[in-house]
């Protein structure tokens, strides 16, 4: 049995250049914000977005695409990067506020302002970015492609193994949406909904990662190769992807959830809440 296993370096340059390009944009917004405004995005939400797409670079850009064919702990690690890490911390870092600031003057006028003043948009935003959605549109991600036929569609195309790796990236940022609530977002739920939602994402989660964990036959054929990098049985390995998926989410999902009861608890006002006022009133402007 033979697998393909994708090339990690020049395939990989045009990604690389993006991100970079993108980062130098953040960065430039940042700085003329903190410039005029120092109050509105501090130093942790720079550090936040730059470790976020230092982890999209490292699940999709680095020697871990050549394991993701070989190992499916790999290919587990890549979707927790993705989905787990890289999303919530782009998210984190305010990014359409620093990228927009980031933009060349002449480019936002004439071009984004149309976009985003056009009313059907707004209306889509609403419903995309609405929790019902995003836990539906997340989990369907995530139970999804991990249904065998198609994981192995996935694996035998590099056409869909990167539409893949965008679709566990996009269900990140739209889980990760009402959590962190990024401007230009409002607030238009109640806060005790928050962690019930976190709760509840765990569920899914959790019974795919025990049905890897405790299955007696290996569920992928595609990591049924006597060539394998490292001594691990095909079976083991699974084992691992699984047990990893069920520790890493229900950490990432519920240590969030504790974060936001204890803030809804506390009766001082916290630094995100006055940065998020912050935001509010540049929005206004």
């Amino acid at each position: 049995m033979t697998h393909h296993v994708p090339n990690v370096g020049l395939s990989e340059a045009p990604m690389v250049i993006t991100l970079a390009l993108i980062a130098v944009v953040y960065v430039r917004g940042w700085y003329q914000l903190r410039s005029a405004l120092p109050t509105v995005l501090s130093e942790w939400r720079l550090a936040a977005f730059m470790s976020g797409v230092f982890s999209l670079w490292a699940a999709v850009g680095s020697p871990l695409g050549v394991l993701d064919h070989q190992l499916l702990l790999a290919h587990m690690v890549q979707h927790l990067l993705l989905m787990t890490v890289a999303a919530p911390l782009i998210l984190l870092g305010a990014p359409a506020m620093a990228l927009l600031y980031g933009l060349p003057r002449r480019f936002v006028p004439g071009v984004l302002d149309p976009v985003l003043r056009f009313p059907p948009l707004s209306s889509v935003g609403r419903i995309v970015t609405h929790p019902v959605f995003c836990w539906l549109a997340s989990t369907a991600v995530v139970i999804g492609w991990h249904i065998p036929a198609l994981f192995q569609l996935g694996m035998k195309s590099e056409g869909w193994h990167e539409f893949q790796h965008a679709s566990f990236f996009a269900a990140g940022l739209l889980f990760w949406w009402p959590v962190v609530q990024p401007w230009p977002s409002l607030e238009r739920w109640p806060g005790w909904s928050i962690p019930l939602y976190l709760f509840l994402a765990t569920l899914p989660c959790d019974a795919l990662s025990a049905f890897l964990t405790f299955c007696d036959r290996v569920v992928y054929p595609h990591y049924l190769t006597p060539h394998r990098l490292f001594d691990i049985s095909p079976l083991g390995d699974q084992e691992a992807a699984g047990a990893l998926m069920w520790v890493c989410v229900t950490f990432a999902y519920l240590v969030p959830a504790a974060v936001v009861t204890i803030q809804m608890l506390s009766p001082r006002a916290t630094t995100l809440e006055l940065e998020a006022r912050d935001q509010r009133s540049l929005a206004r402007r």
